[in-house]
């Protein structure tokens, strides 16, 4: 790659990845010529652009990375999936399997690693909708959701 080459690069509004790129983006550090133009979105926004081969470089869902590994390649460091640092399912009361199975769930998209694990725990719940990643909270708090699907992202914000 040359060091005139412009690189797309998707990622989350999210404050831990605003605060990887914030230096890459304003020079703060040598990209050795390269340069970079920010696509900010919601990580199903950016599993979708993906998918369309419209990202040179992008965040992206492991669920949606495992469908596309002919055409990214994984890095070895910026992932936010592990030991308490994982998907959270939420509600205003506790709820039982079968409830949760009846349920009507936010989730942050159905390409998401969030979805698959959630799919993976209740694989009979099957009454889910799409809501971007920072509504999820007060869908369920309004009562348009009986649960919510939350990821890193409304974890640290």
């Amino acid at each position: 790659m040359s060091n005139d080459t412009l690189i797309t690069l998707g990622f989350s509004p999210c404050p831990n990845d605003t605060f990887i790129f914030e230096a890459m983006l304003h020079g703060r550090v040598d990209t050795e010529g390269l340069r970079f133009e920010p696509v900010i979105e919601d990580v199903e926004a950016l599993n979708r652009r993906a998918f369309a081969g419209e990202l040179l470089a992008t965040k992206l869902s492991y669920h949606a990375y495992a469908h596309l590994t002919n055409r990214y390649v994984l890095l070895d460091a910026g992932s936010a999936l592990g030991n308490q640092c994982g998907p959270l399912l939420i509600a205003k009361r506790s709820l039982s399997e079968a409830e949760v199975n009846q349920a009507r769930i936010a989730i942050p998209g159905k390409m998401t690693t969030a979805n698959f694990l959630l799919s993976m725990a209740f694989p009979n719940a099957i009454n889910k909708y799409e809501v971007v990643f920072s509504g999820i909270e007060q869908a369920v708090l309004n009562g348009e959701a009986d649960a919510g699907l939350i990821i890193d992202e409304n974890r640290f914000t």
